[in-house]
């Protein structure tokens, strides 16, 4: 076989080409088929709504091939989970035997994932293994749904299981996999899901030796290996095209609840050096007294991902991995170690996927996209009322969000999260069915987009009231309350987002993205939004038409317009979308925003807090054009918070404004005839 020298103009195959391709194609076919078997077959409704993937390996557990619509957060992981076992069962593996784990400190993500192990031989020759990873709604631990932001060790998060024997030889071990599902809150729904898993693993068996039974064993197996080095040899030649060079950058989790306010910093460094790209990530915060934490596999499976968003077109198998060099240090957020709790791992895989794209907009502008939204998850459970045989229930919920502005084009409106694309929300009245809840609202939110000269994509508000149960409880778990998600090239934020609970009594509380255990009652109302994505480029630069459309479309409201975009709109007939462009008072307020911004990141934060509790402030404008952060539920100043969220804005925001020293003249002259802002 040919080496793998970047300077090599084309590739050499072992293979014709022609069977090469047909046989490249034919493993991620299969590992479709994969997921169509579990699509099909699985119990539980998260499953059913796409949070699984499947992989193909080599008999040494590197990743031949991975399903199309795998979740992006599972790309990276599934290569050192085989490996995982392997090792554990090494002179050990024999036909029919299939293996478990959902440990995330050997390679994985976190206890939900649940992954099956299948080897896959050839006249006793190990060929290749077949690989399945769903998320189990539940694994036990403290809280339904097993996310319990209170928990700083794994004890409470729900059941370890470390890489063991399900099947020997082709026989069921019932007892094994009793001891496990009988830890789980719903243990038919748990068993359901690995009876799917398990058929996924056989289908890619049956499949890869029809394959052999065609081609041959020996073809088979040099195509393994073929189309991870054509991977490799790709991947290289691209990154040995762009200049070497280094670039750093960095995002923020909202709090260590172990530790005094302040953001939690992910930081990292790029570094390209002929044909191998390094991400360091020295630097980050230890690891924090909850579950947003990340083992090395959550982490690696962020770099991964987002290198995979710039060089969309390779293949994800190892051959992609191997040029990519990673610094994970040990005992902070991007690699905690056993106990720590790492089932919130999402949080800091959306963080280093945003520092990082934010790093490769740089190199690939035409790719270029300010942040996205954070995954959200909510977690109710209890007895359900309406039910006789099995009164527990498990709503299991997340919701769609905006995607950031992008060079050339407005985000995307209530997307699937960049944890996975191909992430469904769930139907809702599928839940209703299954639970005792109705769903009261469910809609994009008006100014949610960051404000850009492309606007960030729209978050959705939703909300659901509790009917007939008992003994119920509510967790979450989000982010970006306080670490609002930023624009880039003079972009501005999203919104700051939170769970509230509207009581049966009238009350309201307010409980902000992380907690635990809070008890609810028929009647009680749960809201809450996802975050919208970043704007892209300076507002003042949007076209006024642009924002008008936005009104029209209910997208932005004329207040917002004019305080974030510097456009006035009047109103005639909102009944039917009667609206009119000022253009003269536009251009008059947006010479003040010019003159005026860069001092508004420099004014007093306990002012402008004293400003927004008064009412003369809303939240938005604290946000976007004051740089503060508050504790929302009490009006607080949160003053580290603040301090390291404006210097994110001034980087990522006002360092890209335009000059506005020639504004000030201009202002000074139509001062008295300028509209208020």
């Amino acid at each position: 076989m040919s080496g793998l020298e970047t300077a090599q103009e084309s590739y050499s195959f072992s293979l014709d080409p022609v069977t090469f391709e047909v046989l490249k194609n034919a493993f991620r076919t299969i590992v479709d088929e994969m997921a169509e078997q579990i699509f099909r077959t699985c119990h539980s409704f998260v499953i059913y709504n796409r949070d699984f993937s499947s992989a193909l390996c080599d008999a040494e557990g590197f990743t031949i091939a991975q399903g199309s619509y795998d979740p992006a957060a599972q790309g990276g992981t599934l290569q050192p989970t085989a490996q995982a076992i392997i090792a554990a069962f090494e002179g050990d593996i024999n036909p029919g035997d299939i293996f478990m784990t959902n440990d995330p400190y050997v390679g994985g993500t976190h206890f939900s994932d649940v992954r099956l192990l299948d080897p896959i031989f050839h006249e006793g020759e190990l060929i290749a293994f077949a690989q399945s990873s769903g998320h189990w709604a539940d694994v036990g631990g403290v809280v339904p749904g097993s996310f319990d932001p209170t928990a700083r060790e794994h004890f409470g998060e729900g059941l370890r299981i470390p890489p063991v024997r399900l099947w020997d030889g082709g026989r069921r071990l019932d007892d094994m996999i009793n001891m496990i599902v009988s830890n789980m809150r719903v243990p038919a729904e748990a068993l359901g899901d690995l009876s799917a898993q398990v058929e996924a693993t056989r289908v890619a068996e049956r499949e890869i030796l029809r394959l052999v039974q065609k081609y041959g064993r020996d073809t088979v197996v040099t195509a393994f290996h073929e189309v991870q080095d054509y991977t490799e040899w790709i991947f290289r030649r691209r990154l040995a095209a762009l200049p070497d060079g280094t670039w750093y950058s960095e995002d923020f989790i909202d709090k260590d609840p172990g530790a005094a306010e302040g953001l939690v910093p992910l930081r990292v460094r790029m570094e390209i050096a002929g044909d191998d790209v390094l991400y360091d990530f020295e630097g980050s915060h230890h690891v924090v007294a909850s579950i947003t934490n990340a083992a090395f596999g959550g982490s690696l499976a962020g770099v991964v991902a987002t290198t995979k968003v710039f060089f969309p077109d390779l293949a994800l198998n190892a051959g992609f991995y191997r040029p990519i060099l990673v610094n994970l240090p040990e005992g902070t957020i991007v690699n905690a170690t056993w106990p720590t709790a790492v089932t919130g791992f999402i949080i800091v895989y959306e963080k280093i996927m945003n520092a990082l794209i934010e790093i490769w907009s740089r190199l690939v502008p035409e790719r270029a996209m300010a942040a996205t939204f954070d995954l959200e998850y909510l977690l109710v459970g209890g007895y359900d009322l309406r039910q006789a045989d099995w009164p527990f229930f498990m709503w299991y919920d997340w919701m769609a969000g905006g995607w950031g502005g992008r060079n050339g084009r407005d985000g995307a409106n209530a997307l699937s999260p960049i944890f996975s694309v191909g992430l469904s929300c769930q139907s809702i009245e599928g839940q209703e069915r299954l639970c005792p809840v109705v769903t009261t609202q469910h809609e994009l939110i008006a100014d949610s987009g960051g404000p850009g000269r492309f606007r960030g994509g729209l978050g959705v508000a939703k909300g659901g009231v509790l009917t007939d149960a008992e003994s119920t409880i509510v967790s979450y778990l989000s982010d970006r309350e306080r670490s609002v998600a930023w624009g880039i090239q003079g972009g501005l934020p999203s919104l700051p987002v939170g769970l509230t609970i509207d009581r049966a009594d009238g009350s309201r509380e307010y409980l902000g993205v992380t907690f635990a255990k809070v008890p609810l009652y028929p009647g009680d109302t749960l809201s809450r939004p996802s975050g919208g994505g970043g704007g892209y480029g300076d507002p003042l630069e949007r076209d006024p038409a642009a924002v008008l459309e936005d009104v029209l479309d209910g997208y932005v409201t004329v207040r917002r317009a004019a305080r974030d975009y510097g456009v006035v709109i009047r109103e005639l007939d909102a009944d039917v979308l009667e609206y009119e462009l000022a253009e003269d008072e536009t251009a008059q307020v947006r010479a003040r925003i010019r003159a005026q911004r860069h001092g508004w990141l420099e004014e007093d934060p306990e002012d402008i807090a004293a400003r927004f509790r008064s009412g003369e402030l809303d939240g938005l404008d604290l946000v976007r054009r004051y740089g503060v952060i508050l504790d929302w539920g009490t009006g607080a100043l949160l003053p580290e918070t603040t301090a390291t969220y404006r210097s994110l804005l001034w980087r990522l925001a006002a360092a890209h404004w335009a000059d506005e020293a020639a504004q000030a003249e201009a202002v000074a002259s139509t001062s008295s005839t300028m509209p208020s802002t």
